[in-house]
């Protein structure tokens, strides 16, 4: 297994641990909404404004769908300008729409928070800078660790869960605003510093035009990637962004006893939000793991392993009203293997299409926030239309068992074709 170990006297671990600080605060604020979600439609409705669940899940879910499509810009920006010169101007971006949302607090409608959230989708595209930026700096055989450690940075949604709903309570969700803005400055300036973008003796750079992105679109390799993203790292954004939202409206009755004070529903929002950051945590610090497990056994075979245990999870709670404890317990395992297998998609992809990683991760990247916003808002109709989230499950599910068919016919066909001189285990 090429282990962290392996690490040592490759690359540039300055770039690299900023690479991870940046995507980790950077997927911090981008999935701010959700533990702040009760606190939010709460202050809405003080100002006369009633919101819907499809409504909240469409609020929940812009910014993972504007990450999206931002990510093939972003993408683009790093092949074209540079990693570090397009990571400094989508985070000047997300400052100010941080700021903005602070300063206009409590009397911000619904309509501007649809547009702070689409602001919020430039540190969701992160991502598309911070992983290539790493990558670019060390060899195939350690594609898998490297990414992984860079891509751990979604652990900042963790942070969200632990401290968005505390602050809240104690100064207002506004405040977490402030917060937010005051951490991306200091990571703003310590990138400044710390990044470097690889020279040309370590990766040349090839900038491409919309014609390469298109012809990247017509190989098919780029869709089964396209798909088992939009699975491992769509169901982890999804579940992460939505679970406040299903914790609340599902448990809230059994995570009251957990409160410092049963009578009191603040507490009951800040445990659901530690109730959240353990179960996401799984996900966030695992994707490493995930990695390193497929340099040493193969991508396809991880897959298998991570993809197998979320579609017996997913299945267990469609058809199952699962008591508290276990249901907390499922939902962990859910966000570990998701995490992990986030890991291994990403041992593969520069194997495949090393010289158009920059390219490769946005659109990559891209289906995986499309996937997202798909799987909050099949969560947000299932319990606006059904009253419950069985049948969003089934469908989490089926989208499942589609990509494990999809590893199951392309697996041969890659082991025998460019894996054969990928540089690492396929």
């Amino acid at each position: 297994m090429a282990g962290f170990g392996a690490l040592r006297g490759q690359g540039h671990w300055p770039t690299l641990l900023a690479a991870f600080l940046y995507f980790d605060f950077s997927f911090m604020v981008w999935t701010m909404l959700g533990p702040l979600s009760t606190e939010i439609a709460e202050s809405l409705a003080v100002g006369g404004f009633l919101i819907s669940e499809t409504q909240k899940a469409t609020l929940l879910s812009i910014p993972v769908l504007a990450g999206a499509i931002l990510r093939i810009v972003l993408g683009f920006g790093v092949d074209k300008f540079g990693a570090k010169k397009t990571a400094l101007s989508s985070q000047l971006i997300v400052i100010l729409v941080l700021f903005y949302a602070y300063f206009k607090g409590s009397s911000i409608t619904y309509e501007e928070l649809l547009v702070v959230a689409l602001g919020l989708g430039f540190a969701g595209a992160s991502f598309a800078v911070a992983l290539p930026q790493a990558g670019q700096w060390y060899p195939p055989k350690l594609q898998g660790v490297v990414l992984g450690i860079a891509g751990a940075g979604n652990i900042g949604v963790v942070i969200d869960f632990l401290f968005a709903p505390k602050i809240a309570q104690i100064w207002g969700w506004e405040s977490v605003f402030l917060v937010g803005a005051v951490l991306s400055t200091i990571i703003f300036l310590t990138y400044i510093f710390m990044a470097k973008d690889a020279p040309a003796e370590v990766y040349t750079p090839r900038p491409k035009k919309l014609r390469d992105y298109a012809k990247l679109l017509k190989d098919r390799d780029t869709w089964w990637f396209n798909l088992f993203y939009a699975v491992s790292f769509g169901g982890f954004v999804g579940f992460a962004g939505y679970m406040k939202v299903y914790l609340m409206n599902t448990y809230q009755a059994d995570m009251s006893t957990f409160g410092l004070d049963i009578l009191n529903e603040q507490n009951v929002k800040v445990t659901a939000g530690y109730f959240g950051a353990l179960c996401i945590f799984a996900g966030a610090i695992l994707r490493p793991v995930g990695g390193a497990v497929a340099d040493r056994f193969g991508g396809v075979k991880s897959l298998y392993l991570f993809f197998g245990s979320v579609l017996a999870f997913a299945l267990l709670n469609a058809f199952m009203v699962l008591p508290f404890g276990f249901a907390i317990l499922v939902l962990f395992l859910i966000m570990a293997s998701l995490g992990m297998a986030n890991g291994a998609v990403f041992q593969l992809v520069p194997q495949r299409f090393g010289k158009d990683i920059g390219i490769m991760t946005g659109l990559v990247g891209a289906a995986g926030g499309l996937g997202g916003t798909f799987i909050i808002n099949a969560f947000g109709w299932s319990k606006e239309v059904f009253g419950g989230y069985s049948e969003g499950f089934m469908i989490f599910a089926l989208i499942v068992l589609v990509a494990l068919i999809g590893i199951s016919l392309v697996k041969t066909r890659w082991r025998t074709t460019w894996g054969v001189n990928a540089g690492g285990r396929i």
